[in-house]
């Protein structure tokens, strides 16, 4: 598929024949004119409706029943090895939360899915509340429709911790214990968000980055696959599926979106798309010997920060 990125075209309408589906309206549309069984991965991050600039907010019912329709129809057009991955945060209503995870898994299950894993998402950065602890995790809940499912494990293994590590007994002893190609990611992962500083930021408020749907479409799909996301918005998935030889198609209701994802794709295409390259390390600032991790309030009279919360622990090797 390498030779063939110079020629392939992002088209509007689902054909099997393609390789890159953009339509630009709504999920439903779209989802009408994909045959059955045909989709190995669907992956998106539906409105979380809390009254983005992009949705508009609805009763918490009404909400339920629209997110029902649209996974209803996900679920047809699932293969039967194939997985549904949602990721989704929270619900908040006059300052109470409500976990999306959890009042969609019924719908889930009613659909006879079964789940995997509940994956949770956890990243640095965000809005900081007055009332509660500021969120910092969102929720990939993973879904397959049968038993008989793909999932590939070694692309997205991590670096193992102890990779010195060996067996101290047993037939096995003084023979390494680890995995040469690394470890299970397991189910937290910390991968930045895209906030004003990510290489990825565009003009929508609730990006997620290319590296987090890298690992979904790396273990759950192979090459030439379907991959579809019903709520696109910049086009993230859609690169994730072709970066690594497989098809995207995805639905945009918002033009701005739509366009800008377009742009992206095209980018990814070209080679130029700039991204945060999987399994690079997260950017510490003592590391970096950034001048912000020294404290003004440290030799002040009025300093109330717990001395606990200045400084790291560190730990001797002795």
């Amino acid at each position: 598929m390498n030779g063939m990125f110079n020629t392939l075209k992002i088209v509007n309408n689902f054909d099997l024949d393609e390789h890159i589906v953009l339509h630009p309206g709504d999920c439903m549309e779209l989802l009408e004119t994909i045959p059955n069984n045909c989709l190995q991965l669907i992956v998106t991050s539906p409105p979380y409706n809390i009254g983005k600039e992009y949705e508009k907010r609805l009763d918490l019912e009404l909400y339920l029943r629209q997110q029902a329709a649209v996974i209803k129809e996900c679920v047809r057009c699932l293969s039967p090895r194939g997985s549904i991955c949602w990721q989704v945060g929270n619900y908040v209503e006059k300052g109470r939360i409500i976990p999306l995870n959890t009042i969609l898994y019924p719908i889930f299950t009613n659909y006879g899915l079964r789940m995997r894993n509940r994956i949770i998402w956890h990243f640095e950065h965000g809005l900081h509340c007055n009332r509660r602890f500021s969120g910092r995790y969102e929720t990939i809940i993973w879904f397959t429709k049968s038993d008989e499912y793909i999932f590939n494990l070694d692309p997205v293994r991590i670096p193992q911790k102890y990779p010195g590590k060996k067996y101290f007994k047993g037939p096995k002893a003084g023979k390494y214990s680890c995995n040469p190609l690394g470890k299970n990611p397991g189910d937290l992962w910390p991968i930045p968000n895209v906030k004003c500083n990510h290489v990825e930021k565009t003009d929508h408020p609730c990006q997620f980055p290319v590296e987090l749907i890298e690992r979904l479409v790396l273990s759950m799909t192979n090459e030439d696959d379907w991959v579809l996301d019903p709520f696109l918005g910049t086009g993230t998935s859609i690169i994730a599926a072709i970066r690594h030889k497989r098809r995207g198609a995805g639905a945009e209701i918002i033009q701005m979106y739509a366009k800008i994802a377009r742009k992206r794709i095209k980018q990814e295409l070209a080679g130029t798309l700039r991204t945060r390259p999987m399994f690079k390390p997260i950017y510490d600032p003592e590391e970096a010997g950034s001048s912000l991790i020294i404290s003004p309030w440290e030799n002040s009279k009025d300093n109330k920060q717990p001395k606990l919360l200045e400084k790291k622990m560190r730990y001797s090797r002795k």
